[in-house]
């Protein structure tokens, strides 16, 4: 086993296709594949499974990959102390819930890493996909939210993943509205009240459970209903339908501009929102900075 075969498996593994992981390492394809399979043979398991569409980790290759990692970054933390050379490409991976405080703690990630390398990504994804980027180690922390509806169901699946929940901070529900939305001005509505507008929630694809969807109060009576599939066009329509979204009330001037507003909501429930990690791993240091700016930005917002 050497290093350069665990960068390979790392590669094969972000691309998903033994060919873009050759093409992207500047390696003939045959090549590659011979090196995948010697290292198979070498540890006894099956890294990869194969199929016409790709390739995909098995459950022992997700195991191994982890270790990988844990190598591969080590590697680099050395070379980077005793070695004369450039700084290691810094490489981090968030997978979130549709949430602006996410992105802002992001923009702040990079920018303080602006002048070095790195490789940066943030995918706003279905719940089912944050829970699967995070156990696959594809990304380094998920953000999510717990309820009392939801919360058995998740933690329950978490527990299966050995994938572990960080509380970051508990939000009472609001809706967002245009500025021109009636509602506006109200010191609180309720659900009864929203029945008269548009509801919009984020699909959730196959896995299209009432426990994986985004919003609170998900199985409450509404006769109109739009699923949509990512931020800016659910604000739109927000906008231009006078729609609703139930959500933890924290918005961002600088990324969504004025014309949304947050009315509280009367409720019982509590949204928890947290990040997830494995428990396989420690959380490294660019993931451990990036959650710095996340709790620094959501208590400047609460003062």
């Amino acid at each position: 086993m050497t290093l350069q075969q665990l960068r390979y498996i790392i590669e094969i593994a972000e691309t998903g296709s033994i060919t873009m992981a050759a093409q992207r390492l500047f390696i003939a394809q045959p090549s590659l594949s011979k090196s995948v399979a010697e290292l198979e043979k070498e540890m006894g398991i099956t890294i990869f499974n194969r199929s016409n569409r790709g390739v995909c980790l098995s459950e022992d290759g997700t195991k191994f990959l982890s270790y990988a990692r844990q190598i591969v970054e080590q590697t680099e933390l050395l070379e980077n102390e005793y070695k004369a050379a450039p700084p290691p490409r810094r490489v981090f991976s968030v997978s979130a819930q549709h949430y602006a405080f996410v992105v802002n703690a992001f923009v702040e990630l990079v920018r303080e890493y602006g002048k070095n390398k790195y490789e940066f990504t943030l995918r706003e994804l279905k719940t089912a996909e944050i829970i699967e980027d995070v156990r696959t180690h594809r990304s380094d922390v998920g953000i999510l939210f717990l309820s009392r509806f939801n919360r058995e169901v998740i933690l329950h699946i978490l527990q299966s993943e050995e994938i572990q929940f960080t509380e970051l901070f508990t939000a009472k529900p609001h809706v967002f509205v245009s500025k021109q939305n009636p509602l506006v001005g109200r010191k609180s509505v309720t659900l009864e009240e929203l029945k008269d507008y548009p509801r919009l929630t984020y699909d959730q694809g196959v896995k299209n459970s009432f426990y994986f969807a985004e919003e609170l109060h998900i199985t409450a009576e509404s006769p109109k209903n739009i699923i949509v599939s990512d931020r800016a066009t659910l604000f739109n329509l927000l906008i231009g339908l006078d729609g609703y979204t139930i959500s933890s009330g924290i918005l961002s001037s600088d990324l969504n501009g004025d014309n949304i507003v947050a009315i509280p909501l009367e409720s019982d429930e509590r949204m928890e929102i947290g990040y997830i990690t494995t428990t396989d791993r420690p959380i490294n240091a660019i993931t451990e900075r990036y959650l710095e700016h996340l709790k620094r930005y959501i208590e400047n917002y609460s003062s």
